[in-house]
């Protein structure tokens, strides 16, 4: 109890503004209890609800972000945060940006030689029939639409056809400015949650998901008990390093630090992984997958909750005798 003491004062952030706002209520609920569990100081904040002037006002020592989507896990929060001093959990401002963005993600990776499914960027408003089809023709069906600043599934559409080519669009652009169409990749979906940072980032067991019919949605992911996710997942040690060497990279090479998680496809034709997205802030409900994988690893919820909070840090600190002459 003395050890948790030196955390202070801990906000714990979640609910907010987003689309996934009802899911980030849940995380959050979880994290406070956990924390207040092990005796920490830690207290509820929705942005959504109270200001940035009364976040400031609660002189939080630090913050945990349960916080999905826009507003919490794109890098507005965090510049915030960074203006007010306050340690916070999870990757700073740029790699928040970047992750939160499906489109410069798969740019960042291919820059690295990280293997991504191949994809094109389509206007949402400007796009003509004619464009839609020329890029459904380059990537073949099925195809995958997206909204690339939207999380959770929110915003996605698996299209089949020709037939489905415009209303699919037309649903993933009532969220985004642009869409994503991305080559579908058939075969098994993984994922893999990461700690820590830099050279000390370390990989946890990976985790199979298998949704009915493939259909990992929204529903899917929060609300049934009808997807399997089975965890370490069966397939073969040289492919486990694989596919946890590959989201360490994924992870540096956006310069993510604390925690997140990396998305999968394993294609079933030779077992290569692409690489899908990213979440820098993962959620922590009953059903998420990050606790999972450490439950896997021999660390409990409240555990996991204790070391990812020992992580808040400040990304730019300002040197004592700075001065703007």
């Amino acid at each position: 109890m003395m050890m948790m003491r030196h955390f202070g004062k801990v906000g714990v952030l979640f609910g907010g503004r987003s689309a996934e706002r009802e899911v980030s209520l849940m995380s959050g609920s979880g994290v406070l209890k956990a924390l207040q569990s092990k005796g920490i100081d830690a207290h509820p904040f929705d942005p959504a609800e109270r200001s940035l002037a009364a976040l400031a006002e609660e002189k939080f020592d630090r913050v945990f972000i349960a916080l999905h989507g826009r507003y919490g896990e794109d890098g507005s929060l965090q510049g915030a945060l960074e203006q007010l001093g306050i340690p916070y959990t999870g990757s700073g401002v740029m790699a928040s940006s970047i992750g939160m963005d499906k489109v410069m993600t798969k740019r960042v990776w291919l820059s690295h030689g990280l293997p991504t499914p191949r994809f094109s960027v389509l206007d949402a408003k400007t796009t003509t029939p004619e464009a839609l089809r020329k890029a459904s023709d380059e990537l073949g069906f099925p195809l995958m639409l997206k909204a690339p600043h939207e999380g959770s599934t929110i915003g996605i559409s698996k299209v089949l056809g020709h037939d489905d080519l415009q209303q699919g669009f037309a649903h993933c652009a009532k969220y985004d400015e642009v869409v994503l169409a991305e080559e579908f990749i058939r075969g098994r979906e993984f994922t893999v949650p990461v700690l820590g940072k830099g050279r000390n980032a370390r990989a946890l067991p990976v985790i199979e998901i298998r949704a009915p019919q493939g259909n990992y949605d929204y529903q899917h992911k929060y609300f049934t008990e009808d997807t399997q996710y089975l965890c370490p997942a069966p397939i073969d040690e040289p492919l486990t390093q694989q596919m946890q060497v590959l989201a360490v990279r994924a992870f540096n090479a956006l310069g993510c630090v604390g925690w997140g998680r990396v998305d999968f496809m394993l294609r079933e034709t030779d077992n290569a992984p692409f690489l899908l997205e990213i979440n820098t802030s993962p959620g922590m409900t009953g059903h998420s997958l990050v606790p999972m994988a450490a439950k896997a690893s021999g660390v409990s919820y409240e555990d996991l909750c204790v070391e990812i909070l020992s992580s808040a840090a400040l990304e730019l600190v300002a040197s004592k005798d700075w001065s703007p002459t």
